[in-house]
């Protein structure tokens, strides 16, 4: 059974993941632009009258298999946000160490710290709160961090940590 044009354009815009223009859906998909450009109208068409998760958008860069607008939301709560090396690192400092006094952790990773602690928060992956015992903050992972990261608990990691509780990451690299 022979597959369709636009079938295949779909196949490819979906494994490439990223905005193609018509030359280069033509040249992956071995037809000629204006074959693919057909193709693709119909593609277009096709997502159009579809109640579909996805579509099929023009931008600068060409086009792209996206997921819909209004489902944004849930995306954003079942997958988790890409991070940076240097948020990753504190929050990796949080998960071994936590809870600790933000403080503590400033010290550990350097001022950058406290952007990263904001955007681990507003990401769901860290709470804090103020220490009765100190005029810090007393940070710690979530619910959500040791559900994004498969991680039931942190005596998992116990045999990879050999390093004394008090040795320091390296706090000024990629902040």
């Amino acid at each position: 059974m022979a597959e369709s044009l636009a079938a295949k354009l779909e196949a490819i815009l979906y494994l490439k993941g990223e905005p193609l223009s018509i030359s280069q859906l033509a040249a992956i998909a071995h037809t000629s632009r204006a074959t693919t450009e057909e193709a693709l109208l119909d593609l277009l068409d096709d997502y159009a009258h579809r109640d579909s998760a996805l579509e099929i958008i023009e931008t600068r860069e060409g086009f792209v298999l996206q997921l819909r607008e209004r489902f944004q939301a849930m995306m954003n709560e079942l997958v988790p946000a890409e991070l940076g090396v240097g948020a990753l690192r504190t929050l990796a400092a949080i998960a071994l160490r936590g809870p600790l006094l933000q403080s503590d952790l400033v010290e550990l990773r350097g001022s950058g710290a406290y952007q990263h602690v904001q955007e681990l928060m507003e990401l769901g992956f860290v709470k804090r709160h103020r220490s009765s015992e100190a005029r810090s903050f007393e940070v710690q992972v979530t619910d959500k961090f040791h559900h994004c990261f498969e991680i039931e608990s942190l005596s998992q990691l116990a045999p990879v940590v050999t390093e004394s509780k008090n040795a320091s990451i390296d706090a000024t690299s990629d902040l």
